[in-house]
């Protein structure tokens, strides 16, 4: 993979219906915390959230590998 090749990653959250599950108490609420090049900015990005979060446990924040939706036939272990 070339350096400068753009491997999307979406950082969003949100308070949950449960901790069990993924789904969402308000949509309406979501934040999108943004759209990274690569996985270690996503990863630093969402790490940061989920610490400002830690007092609310149903609190959490995910990262969407944007690149993987838009490219379904790309190996999923030649990029993370």
């Amino acid at each position: 993979m070339p350096d400068n090749e753009q491997l999307l990653h979406l950082v969003l959250g949100g308070e949950l219906t449960n901790l069990e599950g993924n789904t969402f108490k308000d949509l309406s609420q979501v934040e999108f915390v943004g759209v990274f090049p690569n996985y270690a900015t996503a990863y630093a990005a969402w790490k940061a959230k989920a610490h400002q979060t830690v007092d609310n446990a149903h609190m959490r924040y995910f990262v969407v590998h944007l690149h993987r939706l838009l490219d379904p036939d790309q190996d999923p272990k030649s990029a993370r």
